[in-house]
């Protein structure tokens, strides 16, 4: 449906508050909104008609911002001088910037995508925003006007990735331009209206500089992880939702040498490397015709056949998992994936239980063989309650004994308090336990300090 097809539907107000019974003063009040808000939408739907006069809006995405603004607003200076309407300067900028929004943008939810501080946008339906900023969920005035508005929206994302969301498929994940991710998911599954996720990945990229001037790690800790990048030991990095897993995969990733080459694997892209020598792959879903569809591990196969130096998985979720650890075990050494998991220890029974539902017939102990001799280091992150991340741990498996497989912490953050504003407080320190891999880290030019170092106080927020 056209943009003016539903405005002509839909006032597109937010329902103004009742007055009270017998107020004149109220009602006259209500009615006056009313009337301004319906001037508005008329206005809106003259200025659309005329664009779609002047313009081809299919094409509206190749022409320059520049030129779609210049059309914008002589369409709205031409229709205000037919009628004979004024509008102030800020009336008449706001409506510009509504109309492009609409036209090219994401409407309503374009000023949230220009704030960098917001990391989510979490849309449960027309009438009801949220967005997540410094760990904290904010509800917002932003709103859509119908559910049909919001749909409208959800088309002109994924149809940029060329997937779809319709009945037969209501649920789709997609990006963004800027590399956000999006999930979408319609009725009916989603019982009251459409609902929009969208994870942003901005112009803020934060390294590891960063993340230790906020308090998420110390410097000895960055010397460390430096250091198992360069001995070309394979890490899984291990968080719940929202933890800022990519954010360390980028972070360890900026250690990997620039004259190594780089395959990434990704469900949907959004690692940002800084190396010249990278293949970025990602994943496809099935047509139409439930054909095509090309998988994660259909991809970790076919990048071991491209002389990858280091391999790159944004994220095991299922069956690739096997492909993976065979590779991390025969020769690819120094990749880098993460996982969903709470704690180190959990992330190992994730990786087993990814085994056994991808179908293979593996005994326990041959899946956990597999697991010890791949992976070397389980670095763990986590958004605590106060909306800070941090790293939690740093574990390393040495091994098996018997049927379990052999961690120990070599670095962690110890919660002490709660302050008074709800920050939480703690130290990180180091267990003062000698790598399993030391001499491994040491020759490839790093010297370990296997003292135990006075305990660094983490309250930054």
């Amino acid at each position: 449906m056209r943009l003016v097809d539903r405005l002509s539907q839909n006032s597109g107000a937010a329902a103004a508050p009742e007055a009270p019974a017998g107020s004149l003063i109220g009602g006259t009040a209500v009615r006056k909104r009313d009337d301004i808000a319906e001037g508005s939408r008329r206005l809106k739907i003259r200025v659309h008609n005329r664009l779609l006069e002047t313009l081809d809006v299919s094409k509206l995405d190749a022409l320059e911002p520049a030129m779609v603004s210049s059309k914008v607003t002589s369409a709205i200076n031409e229709t205000l001088n037919d009628e004979g309407r004024l509008l102030t300067d800020i009336d008449r900028a706001r409506l510009i910037s509504e109309i492009k929004n609409e036209l090219l943008g994401l409407g309503p939810l374009e000023p949230l995508l220009h704030d960098d501080d917001i990391t989510d946008i979490l849309v449960n339906g027309h009438a009801q925003v949220y967005v997540e900023k410094f760990g904290k969920l904010h509800h917002t005035d932003v709103t859509f006007q119908d559910d049909q508005h919001l749909m409208l929206i959800i088309d002109r994302i994924v149809s940029q990735v060329g997937r779809r969301v319709d009945e037969s498929s209501p649920m789709v994940d997609a990006r963004l331009r800027d590399g956000s991710r999006i999930n979408a998911i319609i009725p009916p599954l989603a019982l009251d209206g459409p609902a929009l996720s969208i994870r942003r990945f901005g112009k803020r990229r934060y390294d590891i500089e960063t993340l230790v001037d906020k308090g998420s790690l110390t410097r000895e800790m960055v010397d460390f992880l430096r250091a198992i990048v360069k001995a070309r030991l394979n890490i899984i990095v291990c968080g719940g939702t929202g933890s800022g897993k990519t954010t360390m995969l980028n972070c360890l990733s900026g250690f990997i040498p620039e004259d190594e080459r780089i395959v990434t694997i990704e469900d949907s892209a959004e690692l940002s490397l800084q190396q010249p020598h990278v293949v970025r792959l990602e994943t496809r879903p099935p047509n139409l015709e439930r054909k095509g569809e090309v998988t994660q591990r259909d991809l970790v196969k076919n990048c071991l056949r491209m002389r990858p130096d280091r391999i790159i998985v944004g994220e095991v979720r299922s069956s690739e998992v096997y492909d993976m650890l065979q590779a991390m075990s025969t020769g690819h050494d120094g990749s880098i994936a993460t996982i969903h998991a709470n704690s180190p220890r959990e992330s190992i029974g994730r990786l087993e239980m990814m085994m056994l539902l991808g179908g293979f017939s593996i005994p326990q102990r041959a899946m956990r063989q597999q697991i010890a001799s791949a992976i070397n280091m389980v670095v763990h992150v986590s958004r605590l309650s106060d909306g800070t991340r941090k790293l939690m741990k740093i574990s390393e498996i040495s091994g098996m004994e018997g049927e379990t497989i052999m961690m120990q912490d070599l670095f962690e953050f110890t919660r002490s308090e709660v302050g008074a504003d709800g920050a939480i407080l703690g130290t990180y320190h180091s267990t003062g336990i000698r790598s399993f891999y030391a001499h491994q880290i040491e020759v490839a030019g790093f010297k370990l300090d296997t003292t135990l170092r006075p305990a660094a106080r983490a309250n930054a927020r």
